[in-house]
């Protein structure tokens, strides 16, 4: 794994002002769903799109950043998380070259976790923030998807996983408080997405254990 990261720069046009004072406490991280790394850089710069994210990251681990840090890219879209909207104004984005059908290379997720140190340790952002655009907004969007190694993560510090299994809980209250809207009808589906993606069914006892043991998780001293 790199120690430290080349990083490239090509600006985009599609960027503001963080609203209210926020400052990020989320990273959002993406899939781009698009042929190449080039390719989404492009789209992420072209006006038209009125899309951005701070980093685009490439499978052989270039990372190409498009939007400073402490500004606002426009990636997250409609969602929520921890009951607040506006995600964009309180996160950093980042995006993998992946169309979500086959797992993610080792150079992108090496640089990945680089990246992500960096970041949370800039921002103060904890494991418990890092979180996939399928978690912020169930239904409209699924990635990083089931390819996606959380677990790599969270054996880095760099997310959260449910390696201990807290008692029995309600999985509604449990996966409310680790950031779901439950207002959503697909919240169900995204988590097990993330973190049972076998399951099938309304949800059961495990669920609610391994939701009761995010919101440990969650729970910031």
């Amino acid at each position: 794994m790199p120690s430290k990261l080349d990083i490239l720069h090509q600006p985009s046009p599609n960027f503001g002002e963080r609203r209210d004072g926020q400052r990020p406490e989320l990273i959002v991280i993406h899939y781009t769903a698009m042929d190449s790394a080039q390719a989404a850089i492009d789209w992420l710069c072209n006006p038209e799109a009125e899309v951005s994210a701070h980093y685009v990251i490439a499978p052989d681990g270039q990372v190409t950043q498009l939007v400073a840090e402490e500004l606002r890219a426009w990636h997250a879209g409609v969602g929520s998380w921890q009951g607040q909207g506006d995600v964009n104004s309180r996160s950093i984005g980042i995006e993998l070259s992946n169309k979500g059908d086959h797992p993610f290379a080792a150079a992108q997720m090496d640089a990945l976790e680089v990246l992500l140190a960096g970041i949370m340790q800039r921002w103060g952002i904890g494991a418990e923030g890092v979180i996939g655009h399928s978690d912020m907004s169930p239904g409209r969007k699924i990635d990083p998807g089931p390819k996606f190694d959380w677990l790599l993560l969270a054996r880095q510090g760099l997310a959260v996983w449910p390696d201990q299994v807290a008692e029995q809980a309600d999985w509604e209250s449990c996966a409310a408080e680790f950031g779901y809207d439950l207002e959503n009808p697909n919240c169900l589906d995204a988590f097990r997405a993330r973190f049972r993606p076998w399951a099938e069914g309304p949800s059961d006892a495990e669920d609610a254990r391994i939701a009761a043991r995010l919101a440990q998780l969650s729970r910031r001293d």
